[in-house]
């Protein structure tokens, strides 16, 4: 059950849009392809890949268990689902605030049936 509920919040994040405005901030939602001690390049469900620079003050969160629990950069990875709040800054984006899951692995199927040797 709390796969399905993480599963359809995760849907509509993405069927919101990938990038878009909110006030003076931007959200950017994708799946990290590359992190470093500055930036983070997330690729929207569009394919485009969208690099947004690190500051010191950029917080973190990470999704377990329905729950937000603080984070830290170095527990980010490639592959992770991310939702980032970032502000234009220069000729960029800069996040303030990053949220991330864990890519949800599918469910097994269940081995079929076998017929018992006559």
């Amino acid at each position: 059950m709390k796969i399905r509920s993480i599963s359809i919040a995760l849907l509509l994040a993405l069927a919101a849009g990938s990038v878009f405005a909110h006030g003076n901030k931007v959200h950017v939602v994708g799946t990290v392809e590359k992190t470093n001690s500055d930036s983070l390049v997330v690729k929207t469900k569009e394919g485009k890949s969208v690099e947004v620079k690190l500051a010191a003050s950029t917080v973190y969160f990470e999704r377990i268990n329905n729950q937000d629990k603080p984070a830290k950069l170095a527990d980010l990875a490639e592959g992770d689902f991310v939702v980032i709040h970032a502000t234009p800054k220069d000729a960029g984006l800069e996040a303030g605030q990053v949220r991330f899951s864990r890519p949800v692995a599918p469910k097994a199927a269940a081995p079929a049936a076998t017929k018992p040797k006559s």
